[in-house]
């Protein structure tokens, strides 16, 4: 996961015509392609006929619940989501079976710089990614624990007043988005990456793991489908709006090669 890169928009960006912001506003990146998305679907339930054509733009990124029930109509209409194979399923499971283990725990304690309303986004990336360098730098040489250290003078959460401590963690006890960086994995220490959550950017070091046990196919058959019918979602969602986006006039905004940003 990119950082959203705020920029200060003094032209609108548009699509077909259709303001997607205020004049002036600082928008992310990342943000401004997910209203770009969302007006291309609007605009396609429009003209599809299952919302009207007086159904307020939005400049504010809030769509009308109108609009929303629309676009949910139109991709039930629109998106042809394959039913996964037996066979299909069983390769994933075989390639994911860590992902699908139950009871697996690691210790771990973090630094948390929240991304608030009107925080400044790269600057704010840019500190976690010093502070990320520095602690794992110096905890591999020194035995002074520069990493409670940091937490205590940098991070947002509670836990920094512990040194970042989190305890024992379980997959279901964290964000789905935190927890898939974490669980199945093998590492341990202060992680090469930020780790990206919806409450904002985290240094992670993972103290200690304690593996999962693995579940045969047939214990976990439902969650294997359901994983591979949300990708076969995602995928024919971004054919969808690649497809959108290649019929409109779309100004101010690259969509081209960007992650869906209405799939979370």
């Amino acid at each position: 996961m990119m950082a959203d890169t705020m920029t200060l928009r003094i032209d609108p960006a548009r699509v077909n015509g259709v303001a997607l912001h205020d004049v002036g506003a600082a928008l992310g990146d990342d943000e401004l392609r997910q209203r770009a998305c969302s007006e291309l679907l609007r605009q396609a339930a429009i003209g599809a006929g299952l919302l009207p054509a007086s159904d307020p733009a939005p400049t504010d990124g809030v769509l009308s619940e109108a609009a929303s029930e629309a676009i949910e109509t139109l991709l039930d209409q629109q998106l042809v989501i394959p039913e996964p194979s037996n066979e299909a399923c069983r390769r994933h499971h075989a390639a994911h079976r860590a992902t699908y283990a139950t009871g697996e725990r690691i210790r771990a304690r973090h630094i948390l710089f929240a991304v608030t309303q009107g925080v400044d986004v790269s600057a704010l990336r840019a500190r976690a990614e010093a502070i990320l360098l520095d602690v794992r730098c110096r905890d591999a040489g020194e035995s002074e624990d520069s990493f409670a250290r940091a937490a205590a003078s940098w991070s947002n959460c509670p836990s920094g007043a512990s040194g970042g401590d989190l305890g024992w963690l379980t997959a279901d006890a964290c964000a789905p988005e935190f927890a898939r960086e974490l669980f199945g994995h093998v590492e341990v220490g202060v992680l090469p990456r930020l780790v990206h959550s919806r409450f904002g950017l985290h240094v992670v070091e993972v103290l200690e793991r304690q593996p999962g046990t693995e579940q045969p196919y047939e214990s976990v058959q439902g969650a294997v489908t359901m994983s591979l019918r949300q990708q076969a979602y995602v995928t024919a969602l971004r054919q969808y709006l690649s497809l959108l986006a290649g019929q409109a006039r779309v100004e101010g905004v690259d969509l081209e090669g960007a992650e869906t940003p209405l799939v979370q």
